[in-house]
């Protein structure tokens, strides 16, 4: 039986975190994940962890000033204070609600320098990490959603966590965005699942429901499944309405 969590960095994401763990556990999903939790008291959110049994999976790091454009800080160049001190947020965040996995955001960023001080960043939070039982993930984005993001193919991730040689560093691949810069999700997935943290999804091209467009989902599920795979896969997609009218496609592939 394939377990969902469901990403409120977009479902619910008109509640407060609290209130949209509530609602989750009510819908029926296993696990929660989220965004960017740092307005809300961690006792607030540890309380509505508490109260419905659900665990949240991840967060991430801060993007950075987003008016300003930015997309996370660790793959810049000239801004390693800022993005150590959003790892150490993090970490102190993720470990006081124990949440085990922590997505560091690379940035909008390009070339060598970029590379260098992405891996010495990752350094940093594997350490920083380690000691809390917390992973480090990565994800590459699209560059159709996130033009000039530093990390954009799973390719290039596992280069990199080769590079930083910890084995508290893992990949989060997202169906929704390698489906659009590399497609072949099912051998992707039995290549790549020894360095993968964490799983998501999302219909393709629309980032809607996945019950719908180009990526049949049900075969995507099933050879999870067959993989070993038995942790819940993060439901990031956003509602073309209200979250609670969008969740026909639980029932559907929950069996």
């Amino acid at each position: 039986m394939t377990k969902f969590s469901a990403n409120l960095g977009f479902l619910w994401n008109d509640l407060s975190l609290p209130d949209a763990i509530r609602a989750a556990k009510s819908a029926g999903f296993d696990a929660v994940e989220c965004h960017w939790p740092y307005e809300f008291e961690t006792s607030h959110v540890k309380q509505a962890l508490e109260e419905t049994g659900l665990e949240m999976l991840g967060l991430n790091t801060s993007r950075g000033n987003p008016e300003l454009g930015e997309n996370g800080l660790s793959a810049l160049t000239g801004r390693e204070a800022d993005a150590r001190a959003a790892i150490d947020q993090a970490i102190q965040y993720a470990a006081t609600i124990n949440t085990p996995n922590i997505h560091v955001m690379a940035g909008f960023a390009a070339g060598e320098e970029a590379h260098a001080v992405f891996v010495t960043n990752l350094k940093y939070a594997c350490a920083q990490a380690e000691s809390h039982n917390i992973t480090i993930v990565i994800e590459p984005l699209n560059h159709y959603d996130a033009p000039g993001y530093f990390l954009s193919r799973t390719d290039q991730a596992i280069q990199i966590i080769e590079e930083v040689k910890n084995n508290n560093l893992k990949l989060m691949f997202d169906c929704y965005h390698v489906q659009l810069m590399e497609g072949d999700l099912s051998n992707r997935l039995k290549t790549l699942l020894p360095h993968i943290g964490h799983i998501q999804f999302a219909s393709v091209p629309d980032r809607g429901t996945p019950d719908h467009g180009e990526v049949n989902y049900q075969h995507v599920f099933d050879a999870i499944s067959k993989l070993g795979y038995q942790f819940p896969l993060g439901a990031e997609y956003k509602p073309a309405g209200a979250t609670d009218a969008s969740l026909g496609w639980m029932k559907r592939f929950s069996t």
